[in-house]
């Protein structure tokens, strides 16, 4: 069982991204969706990053920016991120260290092999570094558009 972040401040992390970025929420004046996904380019990751690409207007009309967060390489990134179009930065995590401060490493199992991956979650943290909501075990359809509602109820 994960723990529950929801109404505690958020792990403080940092981490390299794309477009040769280093993000440190400690410099980040405006809410963030941080979004964990399993991996580039597999039907459900690209699925739900293409989501977020579409609202991505929507999304900083209300002041909130969005990383996406995986273990893959910042190489694997960077194509993703070209081969999409995606707006925002992906944070890669290959020692896992953000992935494991909010607790998304888990079991998995696929064709009888059990294995850690990462559970697809998406946290919404505020200004003031507060997770004001987590979702866990994301399914992908509708995703952005629940985050972008909650990202609207914050005001």
């Amino acid at each position: 069982m994960s723990k529950n972040l929801e109404g505690k401040k958020s792990p403080n992390f940092s981490g390299e991204c794309t477009s040769e970025t280093k993000f440190k929420l400690s410099e980040l004046n405006k809410n963030l969706v941080l979004y964990f996904y399993p991996k580039d380019s597999t039907p459900g990751c690209t699925t739900e990053s293409q989501d977020f690409r579409d609202l991505y207007k929507k999304f900083l009309k209300h002041d909130t920016e969005i990383i996406g967060v995986s273990r893959d390489s910042l190489k694997s990134h960077e194509n993703f991120k070209s081969k999409q179009s995606l707006p925002f930065e992906l944070l890669s995590d290959p020692d896992e260290k953000v992935c494991k401060a909010f607790d998304v490493i888990k079991l998995k199992s696929m064709y009888g092999r059990e294995y850690l991956g990462v559970d697809r979650s998406t946290f919404l943290i505020n200004k003031d570094k507060k997770i004001v909501k987590e979702w866990r075990g994301v399914k992908v359809k509708g995703h952005a558009d629940e985050v972008l509602d909650a990202v609207i109820n914050l005001l």
